[in-house]
């Protein structure tokens, strides 16, 4: 079959989120045929270019959410002469007719966003069934659409907030110039009446102007793929199943790809859009009415791409209790663990030995979410009662400033925390050669030449007897990844918000005993493998530390009990066999569409229209290397229709 992949801000480019699940996806499921839609987030993403695509990728559409230039490649232009004539060609201005359907629509999208009930997936009324809201495409003026506004009714704001959206993507597709009426003052006053109606929230009613321009600015970002030039029968309307791998924009092609296809939607969140929104949020300078917008934007949002879709796969079940808070129906909520790669730590996991035996082990990204405050202050209990205990802190630091500076607040908690151990702090850190001192009870920033050159070859447990090091993967002492993990005895897993504990399934991998927080899937990942304790509670991560340092046995016993557990649950395999079993069963319960060549007078299947060797993969002739065929020697359209996998296009971003 021809899979649809949905992405944002990932696969096929070389950085960004789900792209090595993305290509294992692709790779595994060798049977089918890809055609990848990508929208990019960044200029820099998309400069860094694309990962290797394998040959079963038969096309790639890609479209940046990251430009306010409506005339980048990629967006729609004005059909028909006549349109071209009235809009001016690209200028994509709108005439009288079009900017009454604009206002009409997007004052329909607004009033639902700013209404009181609109609690960003918070919701208790789950909204209305599968089938969504019976709402139809509003001509003319468009008011009889959305009923009678003195409703305050969930399903009701629903059905508004979904009319006005699929207003504004067949205004898009029939005219184009979306991108610029979201930024024109006409938007800008419909959102400050919107926000100024009656029944909205008092944090809403308090937008400023400033405020309004941010959220129509984000507004006009997210809802960019309605103005992609991809919904046609040769694009997503020629797909068998869109898979989208996120909510939120990357889902936006495939609820019109239904809408104007039926196109089936499987949707797999691993992080839940909403989720992710409120978890941005709390470190954005933007206002508290721009966060509440966007929340209940985003929260509309991911409500219908629930009802629309076909199936939701989450990828554990803390996503899935998101999920279902924001309007998706247990019965069409499938959990399908993401699949890792186990074989680079089969080694170390079928090892009897358990590295460091007094060793802790933290391996990740750091950043504030992290809470590696917790752990130093942790680990120094711990080093009360375990003089010999040594904690080796393996990651680099979060992309940005906020990474880079609460690495130096962790460097300098360590040394405060460490006095008499503090050079070898900083020394064991073999990727430091000017390492500045944040503590101020340090008079010398600057280590010794001749310490730092000793530092890459010496053994973190020998410089100046450290109990602290903070270390980067790929340096002497720590070659690769599961080095990392064989470095000790014990894993330690200390954030205040995770989704999917990828570092704590390595862990199992490599049949390492684990202490960590009560947060995100950690719980279910674990499964009594390991041991669990409260987040921000430095004194119970210490105690269940100590209690693993001082009991080897039960140590060996619960990294033996968490490889096999994860050797079953997590593996590539296992992910894949999901999905192949997946694909069959929605295509086998989607409508089948049919080439109006082989359907009779009554619609039904024509017999004899399509050939045997139609089915047969392999290039077939052009028209123009032999005859015509006949009606009753027609294949379907994709039989000999191939396009060269991973080659990129010329001018129009296909390949």
């Amino acid at each position: 079959m021809r899979i649809g992949l949905l992405t944002d801000g990932g696969y096929p480019y070389a950085t960004g989120e789900s792209r090595l699940w993305c290509d294992r996806l692709v790779r595994g499921l060798a049977q089918h045929e890809f055609d990848l839609f990508a929208l990019s987030r960044t200029a820099e993403q998309e400069a860094r270019g694309w990962v290797q695509l394998p040959l079963q990728v038969s096309r790639v559409r890609t479209a940046p959410l990251w430009t306010a230039d409506e005339d980048t490649l990629g967006l729609h232009a004005p059909r028909g002469l006549l349109s071209r004539l009235l809009t001016g060609g690209g200028e994509r201005s709108y005439g009288r007719r079009e900017r009454r359907r604009f206002t009409t629509h997007f004052t329909a999208l607004a009033t639902a966003v700013c209404a009181a009930d609109a609690a960003g997936g918070e919701r208790d009324d789950a909204g209305p069934d599968e089938s969504g809201p019976d709402v139809s495409w509003p001509g003319g003026s468009g008011h009889g659409a959305y009923g009678d506004e003195g409703r305050a009714d969930a399903g009701f704001e629903d059905a508004r907030f979904t009319g006005g959206l699929y207003g504004l993507a067949e205004l898009a597709c029939e005219h184009g110039g979306l991108p610029a009426a979201l930024r024109s003052e006409t938007a800008l006053r419909i959102l400050e009446a919107a926000c100024g109606a009656p029944g909205t929230g008092r944090t809403v009613q308090a937008a400023t102007v400033p405020d309004l321009l941010a959220f129509a600015a984000e507004l006009d970002r997210v809802l960019r793929p309605l103005s992609l030039d991809w919904y046609d029968e040769e694009s997503l309307g020629a797909v068998d199943l869109c898979h989208a791998t996120s909510g939120g924009a990357a889902a936006l092609p495939g609820l019109l790809a239904k809408r104007f296809f039926g196109v089936p939607l499987l949707v797999t969140e691993h992080s839940v859009q909403l989720r992710s929104h409120y978890l941005a949020a709390a470190g954005t300078p933007v206002s508290a009415p721009v966060r509440a917008l966007l929340a209940n934007f985003h929260g509309r949002l991911a409500g219908e791409v629930y009802r629309q879709a076909a199936l939701i796969t989450p990828g554990n079940t803390h996503a899935r209790r998101w999920q279902e808070r924001c309007g998706a129906e247990p019965a069409k909520v499938r959990t399908v663990y993401p699949g890792m790669e186990s074989g680079r730590f089969a080694a170390l996991g079928e090892n009897e030995g358990d590295g460091g035996p007094d060793t802790l082990v933290w391996v990740g990204r750091i950043e504030p979410a992290k809470d590696l405050v917790a752990l130093l202050h942790a680990f120094a209990e711990v080093r009360r009662a375990e003089p010999d205990a040594r904690l080796r802190i393996i990651g680099a630091a979060a992309q940005g400033p906020e990474g880079a500076t609460y690495l130096a607040h962790c460097r300098a908690l360590a040394a405060q925390l460490f006095p008499d151990e503090a050079g070898g702090v900083l020394a064991v850190d073999a990727h430091i050669v000017d390492a500045h001192i944040v503590d101020a009870h340090i008079a010398d920033a600057h280590i010794a030449d001749a310490h730092i050159t000793d530092a890459h070859a010496a053994d973190s447990r020998a410089v100046c007897d450290n109990p602290v090091s903070f270390e980067d993967i790929g340096g002497a002492g720590i070659p690769d990844l599961a080095q990392a993990y064989a470095a000790g005895g014990i894993v330690v897993l200390s954030s205040v918000a995770e989704g999917f504990p990828i570092s704590l399934v390595e862990a199992m991998f490599c049949g390492r005993a684990t202490v960590s927080t009560d947060v995100g899937a950690v719980v279910e990942v674990i499964g009594g493998t390991g041991l669990v304790v409260p987040p921000r509670n430095p004194r119970a991560l210490a105690d269940a530390c100590l209690a693993l340092l001082r009991d080897p046995k039960r140590r060996a016993r619960l990294g033996a009990a968490a490889r096999a557990r994860a050797l079953e649950l997590f593996t590539v395999e296992q992910n894949l066999a999901a999905f192949r079993g997946i694909y069959l069963e929605l295509i086998a319960q989607a409508p089948v569409r049919r080439d109006t060549a082989a359907v009779n007078a009554d619609g039904g299947p024509r017999p004899f229209a399509t050939p045997p060797e139609a089915h047969v993969l392999g290039l077939w002739p052009e028209p123009d290397e032999g005859p015509a065929p006949g009606p009753a020697e027609r294949a379907p359209s994709r039989a000999g229709h191939r396009i060269c996998a991973g080659a990129r296009g010329a001018g129009d971003r296909d390949a």
